[in-house]
């Protein structure tokens, strides 16, 4: 007996299993009916797009349809569409894809990059942002997303100050040449010298830009985006971490396979890897001191949080030890002191030079998005000052019988 494709999605509400399925039939039989509108000779974009549907095709109509085969496949038409531009096919496939599976990374992926194509600048942007709330870390994707934030923002200010230049309303080719309309009668009225006109001006000198440039890397940055507070509390959602200490006691211990079964492994300064048996291999996050000068840095992370309680000794490490390349994400000047700054923990109490070790446990726990938070030989001689190691314990679920790990959730 033939079984129903959507029989194999999950937790559809009752009557929701024969609407998905309706929309995957839809979806299909346009795609293969959209095979006879194609210009022949198809060329190489176009021969994809075929090939694309004729396996979608396969996978929904086989006897034993395989869910994840045949969303992979839908999928895999919508980018071929994309590239052969035929923008309303993918929007259709996009927008199905979507609907069938409101929290899948692929999904939402491809509505950005429908919309982005389509013009639809504000449906990108929200779909970038589905797409990294679900854990999507594609540095082409986040760029993409900081692009469109930027251009947003810009396009926010003139909004507000011309209003009825329904700037909201218009696709993103028709926006510029609405800008020089709204400049142009500031400029005759109320005049050049006016603070709206001088704004209204910046706002589209700053869209055009982007436009036509896009976004001009920061050369402190060494290449990498900038990752703030909102973005780093998405990129660790929902994912286990562990915080490995440095020192003999780790290396010595027989955890290595264990801390690189965790989600997301957070590394401190100057770590070493070299005894693999007890610090496993693996690492995400490096978290690291303005002080620090040793091989940490050139490791390859996703995301690299420099501290320095002053603004100065942050910048200096930014811009003398960052390795251009050895990170996708840096952590901006908002996570730069976050345990003393009243702006995120605000605990002005803890010392200056807090522990590195200690101001990243205090990041996480703070945010509180992660189900799982152990802390890996932070018990040992030298890792933690005496209050924080007080903060530590007090805050513990458990603690381990070695008293290696010590968990905070």
């Amino acid at each position: 007996m033939k079984r129903s494709w959507a029989a194999g999605l999950a937790r559809l509400r009752p009557g929701s299993v024969a609407r998905a399925e309706s929309l995957l039939n839809a979806c299909v039989w346009e795609c293969a009916g959209h095979l006879a509108g194609l210009n022949r000779p198809p060329g190489p974009r176009r021969t994809e797009l075929v090939a694309a549907i004729g396996a979608l095709v396969v996978e929904h109509t086989a006897a034993e349809p395989e869910p994840e085969r045949t969303f992979e496949a839908l999928l895999a038409v919508g980018r071929a569409a994309l590239e052969a531009e035929q923008k309303r096919l993918a929007r259709h496939v996009a927008d199905t894809a979507v609907a069938l599976r409101s929290r899948s990374k692929g999904a939402w992926r491809l509505r950005g990059e429908v919309g982005q194509a389509d013009g639809r600048e504000k449906d990108a942007l929200d779909a970038y942002e589905r797409y990294e709330a679900l854990g999507g870390r594609d540095g082409e994707i986040v760029k993409r997303r900081q692009l469109l934030k930027d251009k947003a923002g810009a396009l926010a200010t003139a909004r507000h100050i011309a209003p009825e230049a329904r700037l909201e309303e218009r696709p993103a080719p028709e926006i510029p040449e609405a800008l020089v309309g709204a400049v142009e009668r500031r400029l005759a009225e109320p005049g050049p010298a006016a603070e709206d006109t001088r704004r209204l001006a910046a706002a589209y000198t700053t869209y055009t830009r982007l436009a036509t440039q896009g976004r001009v890397e920061d050369p402190l940055l060494g290449g990498s985006e900038p990752i703030g507070v909102g973005l780093l509390r998405n990129q660790i959602k929902d994912r286990g971490v562990c915080v490995v200490a440095n020192g003999e006691g780790v290396a010595g211990s027989d955890l290595g396979e264990e801390i690189d079964a965790y989600d997301l492994i957070v590394r401190l300064d100057s770590f070493t890897t070299g005894s693999p048996r007890g610090t496993g291999k693996r690492l995400h996050l490096h978290a690291v001191s303005h002080r620090s000068n040793g091989t940490g840095w050139r490791r390859k992370a996703e995301i690299r949080l420099v501290f320095g309680d002053k603004p100065v000794q942050w910048r200096d490490a930014i811009r003398h030890r960052l390795v251009p390349g050895a990170q996708t994400y840096v952590g901006d000047k908002s996570l730069s002191r976050p345990v003393r700054d009243p702006a995120l923990i605000g605990e002005p109490g803890w010392a200056a030079e807090a522990s590195t070790g200690f101001v990243i446990a205090r990041l996480l726990d703070f945010l509180d998005v992660s189900p799982r938070i152990d802390l890996i030989g932070f018990t040992l001689p030298g890792q933690l000052r005496a209050e924080e190691r007080q903060w530590v314990l007090a805050h513990a679920r458990r603690t381990d019988a070695d008293g290696l790990r010590i968990a905070l959730r």
